[in-house]
């Protein structure tokens, strides 16, 4: 049996012990973690922390939840307010989908986020992974909770390869469904746990296998750290690119309460026909609103 097709045959519960055990004793103390967060906290975490990492969320999240504590404040204000919060935290759609989701719990749950898997999941901008890391982390339920950290963890330990698929595959999810803990309140903690795992020691790259509770039985090292034998890994550029451009853009707007020229924008990047796509896919994402007289504000509406 090659190393792309070793199966999980290790019993679960044998897991469970040493990961959560570890959990216990060498968890962040993280704002989003702790009680008085709530599920609106764990929910505006989930959002700010997608392809995001902790140190630059910390700060967003903490003026986030003192301007907006509950959903409905959010949704009081308009959502360019929302994006304008978002500071440089990237990919600032997520800013408009937390507050049509805010908008959404306000109008559909009285302003308190459900605690219900399936009223989670109906909400805007609320996908499969988010829905269940808010029911299982707010309201300690039990679901397979599969961020990219959790899928290097499984893929290892449980499946022999060093890296998982580009997308969460059906087999990804079935093991995940495999290995979860039967008690509730144990799901929710072995979640947290095989995340904060994946974060801290079954990194993408410099592993620690000294550190890693569950090293003797993991499929991956047992079987000699094979390399990556599937396509590619996608990376993440940056410079020059309509991403760099749309930031830039933004950034301008977010100091401004007044309209901005469309000089003003013009002077932020010299390429114009970059310059104008990517202001022309700000205005398309619904991040920017352009007026009369070549002028252009954070969205209102």
């Amino acid at each position: 049996m090659t190393a792309t097709t070793t199966t999980q045959t290790t019993p679960p519960a044998s897991l469970h012990t040493p990961v959560i055990g570890w959990f216990d004793q060498h968890a962040r103390d993280l704002p989003w973690r702790r009680p008085e967060a709530g599920a609106w906290g764990v929910m505006v975490s989930e959002f700010m922390l997608q392809q995001t990492p902790v140190n630059r969320v910390l700060p967003i999240y903490e003026q986030w939840l003192a301007r907006w504590p509950r959903p409905a404040d959010l949704a009081a204000d308009p959502p360019g307010e929302a994006v304008r919060a978002w500071g440089r935290l990237g990919y600032p759609r997520r800013a408009l989908r937390l507050h049509g989701a805010a908008q959404a719990i306000t109008e559909r749950h009285g302003g308190d986020v459900p605690s219900e898997h399936a009223q989670l999941l109906a909400l805007p901008g609320i996908g499969e992974y988010t829905a269940a890391a808010v029911a299982s982390f707010a309201y300690r339920q039990r679901h397979a909770v599969l961020d990219t950290n959790v899928r290097r963890v499984f893929a290892r330990a449980a499946t022999g390869i060093q890296y998982p698929p580009n997308a969460t595959t059906a087999a990804e999810r079935k093991l995940a469904r495999a290995l979860l803990p039967d008690e509730d309140e144990r799901a929710a903690r072995w979640a947290a746990a095989t995340m904060e795992l994946g974060a801290l020691v079954c990194t993408a790259k410099n592993e620690d296998c000294t550190r890693c509770p569950i090293a003797e039985q993991c499929a991956w090292r047992l079987a000699g750290k094979p390399a990556h034998q599937g396509p590619p890994r996608r990376g993440q550029t940056y410079a020059g690119t309509d991403r760099q451009v749309r930031g830039r853009l933004l950034a301008v707007l977010r100091e401004s309460v007044a309209p901005v020229a469309q000089s003003a924008l013009d002077a932020v990047w010299e390429e114009p026909v970059q310059r104008a796509r990517a202001l022309d896919g700000l205005v398309a994402d619904g991040l920017v609103e352009p007026l009369a007289g070549g002028q252009y504000r954070l969205p209102l509406t």
